[in-house]
């Protein structure tokens, strides 16, 4: 049986292996996540920006020094 240095032999590299690709999938999602929020952010953002300039447009919404 050849064991190649820092390698553990058998079932424990198998074990080493599932660890290291469940790591690897976490990583994944978590960034997927994270990439997946900030996009929804982004567009709530936009949405929010765009309605704002439509209320301004449309004379719905005055600066503060017009109020007084």
């Amino acid at each position: 049986c050849l064991v190649l240095t820092g390698e553990k032999p058998g079932p424990e590299q198998d074990e080493v292996k599932l660890q290291n690709a469940s790591k690897q999938i976490v990583q994944t999602a978590i960034l997927q996540a994270v990439q997946q929020v900030s996009r929804e952010n982004q567009q709530k953002e936009k949405r929010t920006n765009s309605s704002v300039s439509l209320q301004l447009e449309r004379g719905k919404l005055t600066k503060k020094h017009e109020k007084k």
